[in-house]
């Protein structure tokens, strides 16, 4: 049993690295590629077909790009795809939700607080929601809006907004992050799969058989690589995510994510008009950064909003263990923690204490105290779908030593 969760481990974190290495492939190509097609100049001197070219300087030699905006008069000896990419970052993705959130539903995917359903429910949920999804956004594309370039990302928007909280009502915050991730590279990568590459197979062969090749292939392909541009940012966004506990865990999580959507538009919106040498946007930072101080304000659940009081997040002070509330805390972490956070965790699947973090002595908890007030305080990121159904006082009263032990601090 213990070699087969040595190897488990060792095999999360292989997927893991698999996965960021063919994401860092997938991502810098597209962004390469949107930057040179916009920075394309038409000239007079062109061939016949020729949409534009660009010069560029890269390891010490230089490189002369034009671009046929349907196909050049004959095919060339020698044709490099840019396909694998994409479906490696989408495979590699997918193995991991399958070992660490299908592998571990009860601990990472269900949070019965939210949703009381087995774990072979929530699986089919997962699976269902971006089959679905990619359905559903593909039928949008396809039907008469879809002529309506920004028309159709608005109402792609509403759909991503709907499925954050949707997703939110029936997942634990950091799985409902996760798979809205997964469900927006579910679409990117299937448009690479279905649409880009298919069109461009076809353009091919129609230059191979002496035939014009359609325009109408390269401009679906060209709306669906639009659409990849704007989602790529909040997608790595929702990838990190589940190592910051006040984005997912937090009353208003679905809203971040809605913003976070947002921000991914402004960003890229900067980059594609200066490549585009249309001028340089620096409103859209200013947006940008006004975007994430209100996803930072929200993540603290200001009394405005939920009653609560407003918290900072302070640095850790020396005296939390002489706090007046920290026996009762010390007993709400041996209850609620400790199963897992011990030097030899009992709770079922787990041989080390997560993250090397033990919570058994009054210097570990003391040292943890930022930690604590943080996921499972000011969030509910831990315990991981409350499995150990931490109470809302008990949550209060983590919350309450830390704030009062930061003020006393303050005064010594």
């Amino acid at each position: 049993m213990y070699e087969f969760a040595i190897a488990w481990e060792w095999l999360a974190f292989a997927v893991r690295w698999l996965h960021v290495i063919t994401a860092i492939a997938w991502i810098g190509s597209s962004f390469y590629f949107i930057a040179l097609d916009l920075g394309l100049v038409k000239r007079d001197h062109l061939p016949a077909g020729a949409y534009g070219e660009e010069w560029q300087v890269h390891g010490g030699g230089f490189y002369h790009i034009q671009k046929y905006l349907v196909a050049p008069a004959s095919m060339p000896e020698h044709l490099t795809w840019f396909k694998w990419e994409s479906y490696m970052t989408w495979l590699s993705g997918f193995a991991m939700l399958c070992l660490v959130y299908y592998g571990g539903a009860d601990l990472f995917l269900i949070d019965r607080h939210v949703l009381d359903i087995s774990a072979t429910t929530a699986i089919l949920i997962s699976l269902g929601s971006l089959g679905i999804g990619w359905i559903f956004y593909d039928l949008l594309c396809k039907s008469p809006i879809g002529k309506n370039t920004w028309g159709l990302m608005a109402l792609l928007y509403v759909a991503l907004v709907i499925m954050a909280w949707g997703y939110t009502q029936v997942f634990t915050g950091r799985a409902a992050f996760l798979h809205l991730g997964a469900f927006t590279a579910t679409i990117m990568s299937a448009n690479v799969f279905l649409l880009i590459i298919p069109n461009q197979k076809i353009v091919v062969a129609d230059l191979i058989a002496g035939r014009t090749p359609d325009p109408k292939l390269g401009a679906q392909a060209k709306q669906r690589s639009l659409h990849n541009n704007y989602l790529t940012l909040p997608v790595i966004f929702f990838m990190l995510s589940n190592h910051y506990p006040l984005a997912f865990a937090t009353a208003f999580n679905w809203i971040i994510a809605a913003l976070v959507f947002l921000m991914g538009v402004t960003i890229r919106h900067w980059f594609n008009t200066t490549h585009a040498r249309k001028g340089k946007p620096t409103w859209t930072w200013l947006v940008t950064v006004l975007l994430f101080f209100l996803i930072m304000w929200l993540s603290t659940v200001p009394k405005v909003l939920t009653g609560e009081e407003k918290a900072e997040v302070a640095p850790v002070f020396a005296r939390f263990a002489e706090n007046a509330h920290f026996p009762a805390v010390k007993d709400a972490i041996s209850t609620r923690c400790s199963m897992c956070h011990a030097a030899e965790p009992v709770y079922e699947g787990i041989t080390r204490p997560p993250n090397g973090v033990v919570l058994e002595s009054d210097r570990e908890i003391a040292a943890r105290a930022r930690e604590i007030y943080i996921q499972a305080g000011r969030s509910h990121a831990m315990p991981p779908g409350n499995i150990t159904d931490m109470t809302t006082d008990e949550r209060q009263l983590l919350t309450a030593w830390f704030e009062s032990a930061v003020e006393e601090g303050k005064t010594q």
